[in-house]
């Protein structure tokens, strides 16, 4: 009875550690990964791990769970990948119905859309993990050294590196949640009134729209570049869903305002823009039906 009680003692300590950590070991994930399906696996062998460790021997449980997290994404993000080779069309991050505190921490916010999802894609695993540790949550190389397996010497050449490759790709500007709804709601209007001439005036010339369907829903398999082709695009697609009852409203997505569309009542499409000087430059509309079940309910991030 006594090795049974304190059994339960230490699954309850353990249990109260991991709830209480649990959204940051979640954003850890998934910033890793871009995936939540991924991430809430990951969060499952972070938990098998944890809960077998002598508590009375760690120091830091914060710090003991970010580290077997970022060990189990960095094991998933290499099978991702190889998954990645063998996905039909263009791979996009999963989009994740936000709580609206995630849009008030702006650095968190930044680090969750889209678009810096898409650019933390170009590192490598390694690269991305300790940027990931760094400049979002801020931990220490000795730290971070722990988790990827590394000295902190070589994290600290690893970090200069990946935040320098980050800084050329990532849009130049923090866009306000304000800003983005304005250009969100001028997007609506345009698109859903078939005015071309006004969706003109708000794409940058060189605007990218990346769609992602899975091979299951029907998407633009390349990227399209370009304002006129964008343009006519996505109002001839939305064209075509005439006889459908369609609804396309704004939400919370990765921190920012995003548009949400909805085809005879269910969840077809989540648009994401990239806002740059005002303008849009990148439209990222999520199509794969696997991809959109985090849309159901507002999923809590934190640092």
């Amino acid at each position: 009875m006594g090795a049974r009680l304190d059994g339960d003692t230490h699954t309850d300590r353990a249990t109260e550690a991991f709830v209480a950590h649990r959204n940051l070991l979640f954003t850890v994930a998934y910033e890793m990964l871009g995936s939540a399906a991924d991430a809430e696996d990951v969060l499952q062998e972070t938990w098998l791990r944890w809960v077998g460790v002598d508590l009375d021997e760690v120091l830091d449980r914060r710090a003991y769970l970010v580290r077997i997290t970022t060990r189990q994404a960095l094991t998933r993000l290499r099978t991702l990948g190889r998954r990645k080779e063998s996905y039909v069309g263009t791979w996009l991050p999963e989009p994740l119905l936000t709580t609206p505190d995630v849009a008030d921490d702006v650095e968190l916010a930044d680090s969750v859309s889209m678009a810096m999802l898409l650019v933390l894609e170009t590192l490598g695993p390694t690269e991305r993990a300790v940027f990931v540790l760094r400049e979002v949550f801020d931990l220490g190389y000795d730290e971070i050294a722990e988790a990827v397996d590394k000295s902190p010497a070589a994290v600290r050449q690893i970090a200069h590196r990946a935040r320098a490759h980050v800084a050329a790709r990532r849009p130049r500007e923090t866009v306000s949640a304000a800003e983005t709804r304005h250009a969100l709601d001028a997007f609506r209007r345009a698109t859903e009134t078939g005015d071309l001439q006004g969706l003109l005036d708000l794409l940058a010339p060189d605007v990218v729209l990346m769609g992602d369907g899975g091979g299951v829903r029907r998407a633009v398999l390349r990227p399209v570049v370009g304002a006129d082709k964008v343009a006519r695009l996505m109002i001839g697609g939305l064209g075509r869903l005439a006889g459908q009852e369609m609804l396309l409203r704004p939400a919370e997505v990765n921190g920012y305002p995003a548009l949400v569309l909805r085809l005879d009542g269910a969840l077809d499409t989540v648009v994401a823009l990239r806002i740059e000087d005002g303008r849009i430059t990148g439209l990222y509309a999520v199509r794969n039906p696997d991809k959109l079940s985090h849309m159901d309910r507002e999923t809590a991030l934190s640092r």
